[in-house]
């Protein structure tokens, strides 16, 4: 074991970071916490992955479980199509692998949903064999290292140079070690250079350039929709509509309403797209307020009015299902975040 590696190894169990995620490792539970931990926060994640290892603590108790129980354990958490992955890789796993997971990289980046760094990452985490996840925290810290441009290098090149810090007895922590490095130390802005085990291997630190490493990627601008939705009472109930499964969102439920078109007032559009989402008429009496929220490729501006059914026999003409429920009862389906955003003005 080289130096780096010891150093960096000590720095790790020196400051052993708690996550819910480390009590315990298995294959099945690297995986979910990997999927949960892709575009999310590690402080998000956390209560969700309690919640989920409670109600699913291994494979099997999973394969007990239907796509919706799943959706509405994620609902808020975002990128819904993650949890519809996993639902069918659970499934594909318990069909041709009678319910073990893989140790093969070949056989897990087949699985729907696993690319090469979840695959990677529970070889190493999971199984604790030696492999070579690159995320965004190992990417900084390696960049840094040797002063690297993310933008002109191949991912292999960069396993090249993390194996380095990666050793073959415990290459589980060394793993960790490095993402936590890049989580804790090595941030994306004021790194703390001087808490660091490898600052003196470490170019960017030697030459004063930590703040132009890693390069930038030039972001692309996010469109942004305007939505008009209804609260459409009738009997105390209010109507709800579940979005198609191959739309986005899928199998989401939400209030009726849509975008807003070109020149068209609020009003207008919410009356249009009830009849077109639902076939029928309602009376418009209050705007209750709006919310803004933002997706992974898109932010979108929620207006809510509050509506009263007029005419015509509810169908769901462009979702998959409706439903009258009553107010008490928004906790029994999976709604989007905007959605629950919504629901906090009234």
């Amino acid at each position: 074991m080289n130096i780096e590696i010891t150093k960096l190894l000590k720095w790790y169990h020196q400051q052993s970071y708690s996550f819910p995620w480390r009590n315990h490792y298995s294959p099945y539970k690297t995986w979910i916490s990997e999927i949960m931990l892709q575009q999310s926060q590690v402080k998000v994640v956390a209560p969700y992955y309690i919640r989920w290892m409670k109600q699913f603590p291994s494979l099997r108790d999973l394969l007990k479980s239907n796509i919706d129980d799943l959706l509405f354990l994620w609902q808020g958490l975002g990128y819904y199509n993650r949890v519809k992955n996993i639902f069918k890789t659970a499934h594909i796993i318990q069909e041709e692998y009678q319910g073990v997971f893989p140790k093969d990289y070949n056989q897990l980046i087949a699985l729907k949903g696993i690319g090469d760094y979840t695959a990677s990452a529970i070889l190493t985490i999971g199984f604790n064999i030696k492999a070579i996840p690159i995320d965004g925290n190992i990417k900084r810290v390696m960049s840094r290292l040797y002063e690297l441009d993310l933008l002109n290098i191949k991912t292999d090149k960069l396993k090249k140079y993390a194996s380095t810090y990666i050793s073959d007895i415990e290459p589980r922590h060394s793993v960790q070690a490095l993402m936590d490095l890049g989580r804790e130390i090595c941030t994306p802005k004021s790194p703390k250079c001087n808490l660091c085990p490898l600052s003196k291997q470490c170019l960017s630190y030697g030459n004063q350039t930590t703040s132009i490493y890693p390069m930038r990627f030039k972001s692309k601008a996010i469109p942004r929709y305007t939505v008009v939705v209804g609260l459409i009472y009738k009997n105390n109930k209010f109507l709800i509509s579940k979005r198609l499964n191959n739309k986005f969102l899928g199998g989401l439920w939400e209030l009726p309403g849509g975008k807003i078109k070109k020149n068209e007032s609020e009003i207008t559009c919410l009356k249009r797209e009830i009849k077109e989402e639902l076939d029928i008429t309602i009376n418009i009496k209050e705007k209750i307020g709006s919310i803004n929220h933002q997706y992974s490729h898109f932010k979108v501006h929620l207006i809510l009015y509050k509506c009263i059914y007029k005419a015509g026999i509810p169908k769901p003409l462009a979702s998959n299902q409706i439903e009258w429920i009553m107010y008490k009862q928004i906790n029994e389906f999976a709604f989007p975040r905007g959605t629950h955003k919504l629901f906090e003005l009234l």
